[in-house]
């Protein structure tokens, strides 16, 4: 039988692709992105990031007491991730942005959505499938953040300060996709495993809507 972190890995593959082969995240792994474009970026990540540990408790909260081993481990989760978002808002005001602005600030309407789709997730269906958003932030992280971090450095002069979030997370991230994968390999009802694949195919699709909009929300504050 096929560990479910591979079938998990497999029936997402196309979503992931698509997410990808976005043109700013293409552009990002180039290092041809601007200073606008990153801060934008940190701005969004801000406002779903800053919801992960209410999220990991919710979640934890809904599970059945036949997941009482999942609802345990959400405790690592939530003791990792805690404080991430006010990361985040130090690496905007190193990059020259204004953090409290940020703070008191609204999200992009991607942004609302999927922190929404969470939310919904976790209340109104099978509260499991918030693994999906898990893996697919945690994947992308690992993926993507160290490079991008690094190339933001080399072309946009950005310290190192200013990129504190995206590195934390490139190296954080691999000991959490490691652990994540030993959780899922455990879930053994169809119903669960179903419900995590739909998710992250979702959430491959609504997290790809907040980088298709950076563009144009730099474009309009240009």
């Amino acid at each position: 039988m096929t560990p479910f972190f591979a079938e998990l890995n497999a029936a997402t593959a196309a979503e992931r692709e698509a997410f990808l082969a976005i043109p700013i995240v293409q552009a990002a792994l180039a290092g041809e992105v601007t200073l606008d474009h990153y801060r934008a970026f940190l701005t969004q990540a801000y406002h779903h990031v800053k919801h992960t540990v209410p999220l990991l408790m919710a979640c934890g909260a809904r599970l059945p007491e036949r997941l009482d081993w999942l609802r345990l481990a959400l405790g690592k989760y939530i003791a990792e991730e805690e404080g991430h978002h006010e990361w985040i808002l130090n690496d905007i005001r190193a990059c020259g942005g204004d953090g409290e602005a940020v703070r008191m600030g609204d999200p992009s309407i991607p942004t609302e959505l999927m922190v929404a789709y969470a939310y919904d997730t976790i209340a109104r269906r099978n509260p499991v499938g918030f693994f999906g958003m898990v893996l697919v932030l945690e994947g992308s992280s690992v993926q993507l953040a160290t490079r991008i971090a690094e190339r933001l450095q080399a072309r946009l002069g950005v310290a190192a300060g200013a990129c504190t979030y995206l590195t934390s997370h490139g190296t954080i991230d691999l000991d959490h996709v490691a652990f994540f994968e030993r959780l899922m390999d455990r879930l053994d009802r169809p119903d669960d495993r179903a419900a995590v694949v739909h998710c992250a195919r979702v959430f491959y699709r609504l997290y790809g809507d907040i980088f298709r909009a950076l563009s144009e929300e730099t474009r309009q504050c240009a």
